[in-house]
């Protein structure tokens, strides 16, 4: 979060308050979770810019973000996990460990991890990729 949304980028949001309505009208439980991504270059470079430190500078956004989400009276999720929040960071680098360690990624000379597109046969699949085109 580095700006505040525009109506673009709350059609992923509105998509989703849809779909979540519909199953649990159906009878389904639903628990969401909507990722709060508080630390990229593009929040690094605005809260630099703006000489403001970067959780001070991204909370503004996240604070608009819900109240923008209220008006349109999207549904709020059951979790919203920050990048920087450890509690997660020590869920996802687990996860990481486990896909590089059953060969499923691996990790780059620069230290970024990346998935083994070809250890997993459908991906691609609803995208209409063909990996050998790829």
């Amino acid at each position: 979060v580095y700006s505040r949304a525009h109506i673009g980028n709350f059609r992923a949001y509105i998509f989703e308050d849809l779909l979540q309505r519909h199953l649990e009208l159906r009878g389904y439980k639903v628990h969401r979770v909507m990722n709060i991504t508080d630390v990229d270059d593009k929040t690094i470079r605005g809260a630099g810019q703006a000489g403001t430190p970067l959780r001070k500078f991204t909370e503004q956004f996240k604070q608009a973000f819900s109240e923008d989400a209220d008006t349109l009276r999207i549904k709020r999720a059951n979790e919203y996990p920050a990048a920087t929040d450890q509690r997660y960071i020590d869920r996802m680098i687990d996860m990481i460990g486990t896909l590089i360690s059953k060969g499923l990624a691996y990790q780059a000379e620069d230290k970024s991890v990346y998935y083994r597109i070809n250890k997993f046969p459908n991906y691609g699949k609803l995208a209409h990729f063909d990996l050998s085109q790829l």
